[in-house]
């Protein structure tokens, strides 16, 4: 079974480098994936609660046996359970889903700026962080000025943010702003959702270079960069693909290739605006 990597985040805890996401994963689907996932050698599993699959999640990680210290379970509060209250609800209601009594890392979805509730929010998560029931909290999606303002309101500097990231969308620039502030980066869609990525033929070239899948060289490259990252698939094979990827390392003319395709390009929403 394939051994992956941790991360030690800026309050001390550690966190795989490599998990599953479970995204579009249906939640009568999600205990079969997430099981294929376990077995598999993942041990970092992100879902949130607008995917409406934490109870099939949970099933998995109930069904495991695998010891609950051994796993890193990261949720989500959702848009529109933004505000203090409101979060409070939110997250009794995931863990109960979940069936835990704590989580590892629960995360702001997204910003959604023009309600201007996600401090508020956050200050929910810090009283759950101080309770012991989620051992991190972090935010996903967050520009530069959102983390300006959150880290000025409160206490606790966020572990982690998950944005979209792949060769297209490198977000150098936010990516050392988070270096700068102690924060790790966690990238989703980080193939880019398959919509021709993979098919780039300076993926297939280092791809075929280091007798690797277009998919694993671009796993590798998140994992070069520093990056935490956590594919989907629900494919078995493609699961166990996904996770082999500590055999070989790019080199520098692989990384060059993959600095090219940047073209700041977004897949996903501007967390400017959504929301």
């Amino acid at each position: 079974m394939t051994t992956v990597p941790s991360l030690t985040l800026n309050n001390g805890a550690t966190m795989p480098q490599l998990g599953y996401g479970v995204w579009q994963v249906p939640d009568d689907q999600a205990a079969e994936a997430v099981g294929t996932a376990l077995r598999a050698g993942y041990r970092s599993i992100d879902t949130a609660a607008v995917y409406e699959n934490e109870r099939g999640t949970g099933q998995a990680l109930a069904a495991s046996g695998i010891d609950r210290e051994e796993l890193f379970v990261t949720t989500k509060v959702w848009n529109s359970d933004h505000g203090y209250d409101s979060a409070l609800r939110a997250f009794d209601a995931s863990l109960e889903r979940l069936g835990l009594d704590y989580v590892d890392l629960y995360l702001i979805h997204w910003p959604v700026p023009s309600r201007g509730a996600y401090v508020d929010t956050y200050k929910a998560m810090e009283k759950i962080h101080a309770d012991g029931r989620a051992r991190s909290i972090g935010v996903s999606n967050f520009l530069p000025e959102h983390l300006e303002r959150l880290m000025d309101a409160t206490s606790v500097v966020p572990v982690l943010n998950q944005i979209e990231l792949h060769p297209q969308l490198a977000q150098a620039d936010a990516r050392a702003f988070h270096v700068r502030h102690g924060i790790a980066t966690e990238a989703w869609s980080p193939l880019g959702q398959g919509r021709g990525l993979l098919d780039l033929p300076q993926v297939a070239a280092v791809a075929r270079k280091h007798g690797r899948t277009p998919a694993q060289v671009v796993l590798r490259w998140h994992l070069q960069l520093g990056n935490v990252v956590i594919p989907k698939s629900v494919t078995p094979s493609r699961i166990e693909e996904n996770i082999d990827i500590f055999g070989f390392a790019l080199d520098d003319d692989d990384l060059a290739a993959f600095a090219s395709l940047d073209q700041g390009r977004r897949l996903g929403p501007d967390p400017a605006h959504f929301g």
